[in-house]
């Protein structure tokens, strides 16, 4: 049974989430403040953290943060409409995805199933996700069983978002890993190139379902048959 910390400072949602999770088959453990779930998943590590990023005590983001020097444990943010500069933010301090207040917990629940997911070790030399076939090791790619000829962007561009698969990366984090820090404000190579990726991929790149854009934070690769 995995186990669940969920940090928060209402108490209202702390119980709201503590009885949808246990109903889902989860163990949970809660945190009020950011220090209070430090402590938590330093004394109890959990398989994944749902957080706020509003605490008494600091953002979610300085949690997520002082998290990721010594985890991975995937981490889910709440935040509200509005919220996208912190959202960003949370994403790029090592967040793995985000859901927005209010929400269900439908939602909620398919974000944690994805990000625990993809916290499975996995030795695949082949990524499979819907139509989508990408072979590591022999650097080939087929979509519905037809060849698709890619450029080493493309492709690094690509096996990025699939190695990620239904998780949000920023336009930041995209760009330093496929290009480098150096274009990390370069957001105009990423819609350049993630639009070539929609045309060679996408049935109708003018209605992706495969790549998806996040206004205002980042994009995902999601196999639209679990999504659906």
């Amino acid at each position: 049974m995995s186990r669940v910390l969920v940090v928060d400072d209402e108490p209202q949602i702390l119980r709201a989430l503590q009885t949808g999770l246990r109903g889902a088959g989860y163990e949970v453990d809660t945190a009020a403040t950011g220090g209070e779930a430090l402590t938590a998943a330093a004394v109890r590590p959990p398989d994944a953290v749902i957080l706020d990023l509003v605490l008494p005590d600091m953002r979610g983001t300085e949690v997520c943060r002082e998290l990721r020097t010594w985890s991975t444990v995937p981490v889910i943010v709440l935040s509200v409409v509005g919220d996208e500069d912190e959202k960003v933010a949370a994403l790029d301090a090592g967040a793995d995805d985000y859901v927005t207040k209010p929400f269900g917990l439908d939602e909620l629940l398919a974000r944690l199933r994805a990000a625990l997911r993809r916290a499975e070790p996995s030795a695949e030399p082949v990524l499979e996700i819907g139509e989508l076939r990408i072979d590591l090791e022999a650097h080939t790619v087929t979509f519905d069983g037809r060849s698709v000829q890619l450029t080493p962007h493309e492709y690094s561009l690509l096996t990025l978002l699939a190695r990620n698969e239904g998780k949000l990366l920023t336009h930041q984090a995209i760009l330093r890993d496929v290009w480098g820090k150096a274009y990390a404000d370069e957001s105009h190579y990423l819609h350049v190139y993630v639009s070539q990726l929609r045309r060679k991929l996408e049935p109708d790149p003018a209605r992706p379902r495969y790549i998806l854009t996040e206004p205002g934070a980042g994009y995902r690769l999601v196999d639209p048959l679990r999504t659906s």
